[in-house]
């Protein structure tokens, strides 16, 4: 049975999604960007802030559908500047720094709200 993952840690959906699901053993995080939990504000600062706060969002999803950043299996990063991809990939690799999950990144024209960065997940229940 599906199950909703809700965190007041993360940021609220601001539009008609959840935050993420929980079906069986796996974790579908919808994709996060740098807002602020507790405002719903977007963060000021540069590619590597915003990267920070959407990956502690990624985090606090995925940890309150009982997981671990640790068993992520693969994640989506939507960047909206390429000549950003060095630094972005500095602050991920903080976050992922064994058994680094498979990534696609992708260079989009705009984000929600002018995010700099947004990510995706999907994690395993269970400890790899």
């Amino acid at each position: 049975m599906k199950e909703v993952i809700n965190t007041k840690l993360a940021p609220g959906a601001i539009g008609p999604y959840s935050q993420g699901t929980k079906w069986k053993d796996l974790i579908f995080t919808s994709g996060q960007i740098p807002l602020d939990p507790k405002t719903g504000d977007l963060v000021e600062g540069d590619i590597e802030v915003q990267a920070r706060r959407t990956l502690e969002n990624l985090k606090a999803v995925i940890e309150a559908s009982g997981s671990s950043i640790t068993n992520v299996l693969k994640t989506t990063c939507y960047i909206t500047d390429m000549n950003h991809f060095q630094k972005f990939n500095s602050v991920y690799q903080e976050y992922f720094r064994e058994g680094v999950p498979a990534r696609s990144c992708i260079a989009v024209v705009e984000l929600p709200k002018g995010a700099l960065c947004e990510v995706e997940a999907i994690a395993v229940i269970k400890e790899l």
